[in-house]
């Protein structure tokens, strides 16, 4: 295995690697010139640079993040708005750049990200993150079961309908679908089959006779007609789910529990 930094000069840069959710694969590198290793190119005088990066022997999370200019090439603010960047796998490590043997040193997702217009900032998430999840479920006034997921019991296929694209509103960022709106859908998701955001799950906030609001930036490309997946929407609460669904019995919520409000109350007399 190749040992960076054992003698007085050594041909060392850093590199990093994007791999988005839609398959999209990028790599960088602070060389002079573009390398090509791993089976794939990185791109010198790149559009994104890894900031500080602290890593740590123990069961602590490790810290890094990278800024970046949305004038690059393959860095769009149109993407960043879409969310094609949102939980993309990175990766950061040292390359020799005469005989490109490389060592990863840091591995995560990306996580919270920033723009002014001219540049982003971006938060990474090291693989350590696992460890502070809660392993047992918190108590919640509301199912904490996904919608048609695990403990929910319900079939997707049943809620989830075959659309098309009719028409666009990017100043409300809405969209109209042909023959589907319905206030059942608020909460929802929809995912183009087609399109420069293909297979990209947006959030539905809500329904206005036949338009739906979605909860992140549309691509004013995605042509008209373009096929989609709609599947119905849940607000998680007992309520609907024994009346609209008749699924009370898998219901995973306590919405009887008391809350912190009644540690709060003052006895009152009753006289």
């Amino acid at each position: 295995m190749r040992v960076f930094f054992d003698r007085e000069l050594d041909a060392t840069a850093t590199f990093w690697r994007i791999f988005r959710q839609d398959g999209i694969a990028l790599g960088f590198t602070s060389h002079d010139r573009d390398l090509v290793f791993a089976g794939l190119r990185h791109r010198a005088a790149p559009g994104m640079v890894p900031a500080a990066i602290r890593m740590t022997s123990d069961l602590s999370e490790d810290s890094a993040g990278v800024d970046g200019a949305l004038s690059h090439d393959s860095i769009k603010g149109s993407e960043l708005s879409a969310g094609l960047f949102d939980r993309a796998a990175i990766e950061i490590g040292i390359v020799d750049w005469e005989t490109l043997e490389h060592h990863t040193i840091y591995s995560g997702a990306l996580g919270r990200i920033e723009d002014d217009s001219r540049g982003f900032s971006a938060e990474l998430k090291s693989a350590k993150q696992v460890l502070e999840q809660d392993i047992v479920p918190r108590t919640s006034p509301t199912c904490r079961a996904f919608f048609c997921g695990p403990g929910c019991g319900l079939s997707a296929n049943k809620f989830t309908d075959r659309v098309a694209l009719t028409a666009l509103d990017l100043d409300l960022n809405r969209v109209q679908l042909n023959n589907v709106a319905s206030a059942n859908h608020v909460d929802g998701k929809l995912r183009f089959l087609n399109g420069p955001q293909t297979g990209k799950p947006f959030g539905i906030l809500s329904v206005d006779a036949n338009w739906l609001t979605l909860d992140r930036p549309i691509d004013a490309s995605v042509p008209i007609g373009t096929p989609a997946e709609l599947i119905e929407g849940c607000d998680h609460t007992l309520t609907t789910c024994a009346s609209r669904f008749s699924n009370a019995v898998n219901f995973r919520g306590e919405p009887f529990l008391p809350g912190n409000d009644l540690l709060a109350r003052y006895g009152q007399s009753s006289g």
